[in-house]
């Protein structure tokens, strides 16, 4: 989960104009990137090998 003081850093790294549309997009990034990192710590992820396996049945 994102936090607050996350977030505030990442807009005070914007430029001071930008269109609201930039900020959801570096928002969503932000959100999509911690999301990532928490499914990595909790060993929710599909090893390389498993993944390379579904891909070769779904091209049969």
């Amino acid at each position: 989960m994102l936090t607050k003081e996350t977030v505030i850093e990442h807009i005070k790294s914007l430029p001071d104009n930008f269109s609201l549309d930039e900020l959801m997009e570096k928002l969503l990034f932000l959100y999509k990137l911690e999301t990532a990192l928490e499914q990595s710590k909790g060993k929710q992820t599909t090893s390389h090998e498993a993944v390379k396996e579904q891909f070769n049945k779904w091209l049969q």
